[in-house]
């Protein structure tokens, strides 16, 4: 319920469903703050995200950062450190904490204090609720109706976020080359999910279309695949554990093959060159 609310509370803040509501705006202004994504952070970084989604040269602000093989070979041990961690499989696991906690409310503070005040107070007012069910209702409450449902909704939202656009058949481009139209429909995947899932996520998978339009609402964004061919051929992902696999595995981008590789074929490349 959690993962399905919040792609509601985003289509929210593209101003995409109840525009002009005040009791909108409080409502989801709260379980912003209760997801700890302070709104105003979440939409500036979001917007940046759509606006420069499948740039190989842009500030990685809203998305997991893309490298290029040979950026990636002349980085520093601690550089390459840092942009695998990102991208890391540990780190969406434990994403309530390194991409939320950390990411979204702790690092924005400690960059800005004055501008990003909200962000310390988002995340002590949590900590504040936490402890509260901790110390009145006892562990197993606290775990049940707060960490836990957490945990898995933040785990899910920062795969599904890093499936969508590192998925085998994505595409980048460089600056000169990038337009909004082409990274929408080539960088941006249809994740293939059963009824349960889809309901969960809220369409999200969709997301070849919602970057296409950002505009059209969560729930008639399988109409309009049903009804334009030229969605149709969109790249699909889903969950499948081999699916996944294949996405993790993806690392940098490689300009002479067009593609996305990952470590095996950056060896192999070594190794003909060595041959």
């Amino acid at each position: 319920m959690l993962a399905r609310v919040f792609i509601i509370f985003h289509d929210f803040q593209h101003h995409t469903i109840l525009r002009g509501s005040r009791v909108a705006d409080v409502l989801f202004t709260l379980f912003g703050i209760y997801m700890i994504t302070p709104p105003n952070i979440w939409k500036r970084s979001h917007d940046h995200h759509h606006n420069n989604n499948a740039k190989l040269f842009s500030a990685s602000i809203g998305s997991y950062p893309i490298m290029t093989r040979q950026k990636f070979l002349e980085a520093s041990k601690m550089e390459r450190f840092g942009y695998l961690a990102v991208r890391h499989p540990i780190n969406m696991f434990f994403a309530y904490f390194t991409t939320f906690m950390y990411g979204m409310c702790i690092q924005s503070f400690l960059s800005s204090p004055r501008r990003h005040w909200d962000s310390l107070a988002v995340l002590l007012l949590h900590y504040g609720i936490a402890i509260f069910l901790f110390v009145k209702f006892g562990w197993l409450t606290w775990l049940l109706s707060f960490s836990l449902p957490f945990f898995l909704a933040h785990m899910l939202g920062a795969y599904l976020f890093y499936a969508q656009h590192n998925f085998p058949g994505a595409t980048y481009r460089k600056n000169v080359d990038w337009n909004y139209t082409n990274a929408a429909l080539e960088s941006s995947s249809f994740m293939d999910l059963n009824p349960l899932m889809q309901w969960v996520t809220a369409n999200i998978g969709f997301h070849h279309i919602h970057h296409l339009n950002s505009k059209i609402p969560f729930y008639r964004l399988p109409e309009a695949m049903a009804a334009i061919p030229e969605l149709q051929q969109a790249k699909v992902t889903t969950l499948m554990p081999g699916d996944i696999a294949a996405c993790l595995r993806l690392k940098v981008w490689d300009a002479d093959a067009n593609k996305m590789i990952g470590f095996d074929e950056m060896e192999e490349d070594r190794r003909m060159a060595r041959a």
